[in-house]
């Protein structure tokens, strides 16, 4: 009895530990979800989705700015960049590809940290484990992987947004809403059962 306890409450603090590790690697797109949520369909909804955006980029990355995140870095100047452009300039441009434009600087983004060797991920996974394993090749592998597949669904978000941009009345706006929502959500499941997956192995 005392030692089915003991692997019941085992198995309990893996799946904590699981759920902790989503949760902070979502809060760190958080601001991105709610800009999807938040933009609407008019400039003045625009407008105060990406002052909001701004903040909560603030809020939900203070601790991985200070530790220099690529992704936090990131999603604070792009989101500081589009209250310059739109909020005070006035850049209609940006605002009229708005979808086209964040999508993509959020896939490129992604992609560049792949590129330079240092995947998003890679920053997340080393928070949770002892320095003597940050370097390790599975580690780095399983890293890279987990960020190419993210990249790949935001290249493709980027491209659906393009694809609206190209025939705006083809299909109504909560179709391509949908399937921005459908992407993130199978980005957070594919990060937790591969994570659940490689655990298995080890």
């Amino acid at each position: 009895m005392g030692r089915h306890n003991s692997e019941h409450n085992v198995e309990n603090a893996k799946k904590m530990k699981e759920f902790k590790e989503i949760i902070k690697f979502l809060s760190g797109f958080m601001p991105w979800i709610l800009f999807l949520f938040l933009s609407g369909h008019t400039l003045a909804s625009l407008e105060k989705s990406i002052i909001i955006c701004l903040l909560a980029s603030l809020i939900f990355g203070f601790r991985e700015l200070r530790k220099g995140f690529i992704l936090q870095w990131g999603t604070l100047l792009f989101f500081a960049g589009c209250a310059i452009t739109l909020n005070l300039m006035n850049v209609i441009f940006v605002a009229k590809n708005m979808g086209i434009i964040s999508n993509g600087f959020l896939a490129s983004l992604i992609w560049v940290t792949i590129l330079i060797g240092k995947p998003f991920t890679l920053q997340y996974a080393r928070a949770d484990l002892p320095k003597e394993r940050w370097d390790d090749p599975k580690v780095m592998r399983s890293c890279r992987f987990i960020a190419i597949i993210w990249a790949l669904l935001l290249t493709f978000s980027t491209s659906i947004s393009y694809f609206k941009a190209l025939n705006p009345t083809l299909y109504p706006d909560w179709i391509y809403f949908d399937i921005s929502i459908g992407i993130i959500l199978g980005g957070i499941i594919f990060t937790s059962l591969y994570k659940k997956y490689k655990r298995s192995q080890r």
